[in-house]
């Protein structure tokens, strides 16, 4: 029996693009627009020139870019010769950036050229064999311009359905973060499947990072003959200007970004009657926001939720929204289409409707698994479920409510930071003797990263010199929201630092304070 050749979602989108290469596809922030032809030889251009430069299946590209048009062809064009790419986000610091890449061990960087100091920085702590800049830079010879020169070239694609088209990074509790394998087939079938799918043709917004969903909402998007609009951050006055202007349909955005909006004086001038579908997720939402949210919008709010290591767990409609846990937190939806959820105590075993223990999931995206951790993948996955490290319970409807999280990563905008991480950082500095890194949870549910440290024999703490400290070694990120100086660190009955009482002890200040 003969096997059926696998085709990689970069053919989809090429072949989409065939077929009406004269549409605009993309919206840049200056308000350049490309077209599908463009764009697809654009890929073309890039993939040749990396082919030409001994870049093949199965290598690690370095993508350090921003929201821009070219971010998506280099993506695009790595992925269709079967290598696998590897995104640096913007906010993170340069040993953050050398620690990712270190650990990947790239055949090649490819840099925007707007990031070349970033590019300069990385490269002080490490250096790939081959650096190639997305427009003209001193850091290494101009892939567009080389690209240029393979007009009319067709790429022939190389990956694989078992091969890896990403490496997304989302913490660790080591030194090395974690890196999710993403494979091709599961990805492709995604994109096949019409997930997330809508009844319109879409002009979906790009307001935060290409790197990580919005990326592949945008992959989405384009394969079922939408527009993406993308700018290069998150602004609300301009997100709300693109909306007018663009006549926007779709936005993604995390829920503190959500509220931003909600907030922002632009709205109420703002002509809004575009927009179907704003989608939220990434970190918990509050249920009294999204009912502003739904009396300001109307009915388009979607909730996602989902992990990196899973892919997409379970959807929200708008209709959906009134639905509340025991504890008055609203309802992250019920399982997407080939998804399945369990309920498992800390043994394993399935527990009954509307008891609480870690969510387990077994969905079509699973994971490859950790980049080079295989006792790391050995705990999240097993015999082919995601233990995702989040508590919830199931409804008698179906429904899915998150209540806590196993593990103490703390979700911000932008990504996971684990309190390890930035604890080992502070615990090196000289002024620190010991120090207690954990989150909390603000009013509107989306959380800030704290810190307690206890000072060294004859240093004197300062808070803001330690916030500049993890800013300059990891990044934004990472920076604690504020540092208290405390004796000694509170530990609970079984010897393990009491993050939790620290933690209190931050909401009381803050409610104290009005």
């Amino acid at each position: 029996m003969t096997e059926t050749p696998f085709t990689n979602y970069v053919e989809l989108l090429l072949e989409s693009f065939q077929h009406d290469p004269g549409r605009t596809v993309l919206t840049a922030d200056d308000g350049t627009a490309v077209r599908a032809g463009r764009l697809a030889e654009q890929v073309h251009g890039f993939a040749a020139e990396l082919v030409d430069r001994g870049i093949g299946r199965g290598d690690t590209v370095v993508l350090l870019c921003g929201n821009r048009p070219e971010a998506l062809s280099a993506r695009y064009a790595v992925n269709l010769i079967g290598a696998r790419v590897v995104f640096l986000y913007e906010a993170l610091a340069p040993e953050a950036h050398a620690q990712i890449t270190a650990s990947v061990e790239p055949a090649a960087l490819l840099v925007d050229a707007e990031l070349t100091a970033a590019a300069e920085a990385l490269r002080a702590h490490s250096r790939p064999p081959l650096v190639l800049a997305i427009g003209p830079s001193g850091v290494g010879d101009d892939l567009l311009a080389r690209a240029a020169g393979h007009r009319g070239r067709q790429v022939p694609p190389a990956a694989g359905p078992a091969d890896d088209w990403c490496i997304r990074h989302t913490g660790g509790t080591t030194g090395v973060p974690k890196g999710v394998r993403m494979q091709h087939g599961f990805h492709s079938e995604t994109m096949r499947s019409g997930t997330l799918a809508t009844p319109y043709v879409s002009t979906f917004l790009v307001c935060t990072s290409l790197a990580h969903l919005a990326g592949m909402v945008a992959d989405l998007t384009l394969l079922a003959g939408g527009r993406v609009v993308i700018q290069r951050g998150f602004e609300p006055a301009a997100v709300y200007a693109a909306i007018e202007r663009e006549r926007i349909t779709d936005l993604w955005l995390l829920p503190p970004l959500l509220y931003t909006l909600l907030d922002h004086p632009a709205r109420a001038t703002t002509d809004l009657s575009s927009v179907r579908r704003i989608a939220y997720g990434g970190c918990a939402a509050s249920a009294s926001r999204l009912r502003e949210a739904a009396e300001a919008f109307g009915p388009v709010l979607h909730g996602w939720y989902g992990q990196s290591e899973a892919g997409m767990i379970a959807a929200l409609g708008p209709d959906e929204h009134t639905v509340l846990g025991a504890a008055g937190q609203v309802t992250v939806g019920r399982p997407v289409r080939g998804a399945s959820v369990e309920i498992r105590d800390e043994e394993g075993k399935p527990l009954p409707v509307g008891e609480t223990g870690e969510i387990c999931v077994r969905t079509p995206q699973i994971m490859g698994g950790y980049w080079r951790q295989p006792e790391a993948t050995a705990k999240v996955l097993r015999d082919g479920w995601v233990h995702t490290g989040d508590l919830g319970y199931l409804s008698d409807a179906g429904y899915l409510f998150l209540v806590d999280r196993v593990s103490d990563k703390i979700i911000v905008v932008g990504g996971h930071v684990y309190p390890t991480d930035v604890e080992e950082l502070l615990i090196g500095h000289p002024a620190v003797a010991g120090c207690v890194v954990f989150g909390v949870r603000r009013p509107d549910a989306s959380e800030a990263v704290h810190a307690a440290v206890v000072p060294a024999p004859g240093q004197q703490v300062e808070p803001a010199a330690l916030r500049a400290y993890v800013t300059e070694h990891r990044g934004p990120m990472y920076t604690p929201e504020t540092v208290r100086v405390i004796d000694q660190i509170p530990l609970t009955p079984v010897g393990k630092p009491d993050r939790k009482s620290l933690a209190a002890a931050v909401r009381a200040e803050a409610a104290a304070s009005g």
